[in-house]
């Protein structure tokens, strides 16, 4: 990997058109200088391209230059982070995993640039048998700690503090949107759950797949919801309960297309664009989705996705990737994909590019990233195209950079 001459102290893209994560300008000259951007001048600047003794040129006649992409959903193993850079996506927040997992992927991305950087909730709060057992299997007790009521919920969190988790998570699933009844987390524990996250200074995030459930979540004081409900259409109460409650969500509308056995990803695993970067399990992974005879559907949560957008309430993309065997998604390509998604519930090109750059920044308190504005760390994507008119030039990408860095993309074998 390189972004430039390493005689050089920087580089200064050139002539391109610049998002910066929520604004557009036509043309733009970025400089960035060790691991961060130092300038942003909105017109082409002579006086920067002639330093070439000082700064490495990067042509963006014809390209579009944003921030890298979060995706505020995923479950990060093996290759994932790897693969995730290769699209763009320069961050990941991890909703569920384990110490020794966790410790590892933070290694990677604090020694590498050529992986996508990590935040983790570490384990999510769940009760025996509730949402992910089902899906692990019966030593799930013996592989993740669980809440066995309120009276054990603070120490549940302390503990995950300890671990250095970077938030709480809580999964509130009866499973009504799956059509497979499981326990669950009450609303009391819940609760406890949530308070003691933020006296950690923690923010408190729930998995929550149902309109019950989310209005649960939203009563227990929960800064975001990490899906978006899909069990049926949005009602004004439901809506008019998360607005009011000032949370973000992350409706993972791939995973719930997926889930609900109505979406693939194959038309982005196949892209001529894509195809030649996923590894052929991963393509094989896309281009299937489950089928689980789940009574929700895709409709649903777009319907809500829309609702709870024309009320005002921040959206941040995320995915749900895993692992392979978890089907209907890849890392990286997924974002790209979900960003569409996002568009036909009624969102911007602009505003989905948003809800994976500045609006995931600010949701999960990253300072540094998400913006392209001096003093930002220098996570950038450039894509040939307009993504903020066509959303899906957004996987043209013509450079990817992570700490200043530039990666070279290399094709899976």
């Amino acid at each position: 990997m390189s972004a430039s001459d390493p005689s050089r102290s920087g580089f200064v893209v050139t002539n391109v058109r610049l998002f910066d994560g929520e604004k557009t300008v036509d043309r733009a000259d970025v400089v960035v200088e060790g691991e961060r951007i130092t300038t942003v001048v909105p017109r082409p600047d002579a006086a920067l391209r002639y330093h070439s003794d000082r700064y490495a040129v990067v042509d963006g006649t014809g390209a579009t230059l944003m921030p890298g992409l979060i995706d505020s959903h995923t479950h990060p193993t093996g290759d994932a982070l790897a693969l995730a850079i290769l699209f763009g996506v320069t961050t990941e927040m991890d909703m569920f995993t384990v110490p020794e997992r966790l410790g590892n992927q933070r290694t990677l991305a604090a020694e590498r640039n050529d992986v996508a950087d990590i935040r983790s909730a570490s384990t999510g709060a769940t009760v025996l048998g509730g949402h992910p057992s089902m899906l692990i299997g019966l030593s799930f007790r013996e592989q993740f700690p669980v809440i066995e009521g309120p009276a054990d919920a603070a120490r549940f969190v302390r503990d995950r503090v300890a671990e250095g988790a970077d938030f709480i998570k809580l999964l509130i699933d009866d499973g009504t949107a799956m059509g497979h009844p499981s326990p669950t987390l009450s609303e009391e524990a819940a609760r406890v759950v949530v308070t003691e996250a933020h006296a950690h200074g923690l923010l408190a995030v729930a998995h929550a797949t149902s309109v019950q459930n989310t209005l649960t979540a939203v009563r227990a004081g929960v800064d975001g919801l990490v899906h978006v409900f899909m069990d049926r259409p949005p009602s004004e109460e439901v809506v008019r309960a998360v607005k009011e409650a000032g949370v973000f969500v992350i409706p993972t509308l791939v995973t719930m297309g997926s889930m609900a056995g109505e979406l693939t990803g194959r038309a982005f695993a196949d892209d001529v664009r894509a195809r030649q970067f996923i590894p052929e399990p991963w393509h094989q992974n896309l281009c299937t989705c489950w089928q689980l005879g789940s009574p929700s559907s895709l409709e649903n949560a777009m319907l809500a996705t829309r609702a709870l957008h024309r009320a005002g309430v921040t959206i941040v993309a995320g995915t749900d990737a895993a692992d392979v065997g978890v089907l209907g998604t890849a890392h990286g390509v997924s974002l790209h994909q979900e960003l569409a998604l996002l568009v036909d519930c009624g969102l911007t090109p602009a505003e989905a590019l948003t809800a994976a750059t500045a609006s995931a920044a600010t949701s999960f308190r990253l300072p540094d990233r998400g913006y392209i504005a001096p003093g930002r760390q220098a996570d950038l994507l450039m894509v040939d195209g307009d993504p903020t008119v066509n959303i899906t030039d957004s996987l043209s990408i013509r450079a990817v950079w992570r700490r200043g860095q530039r990666l070279h993309r290399v094709p899976a074998p």
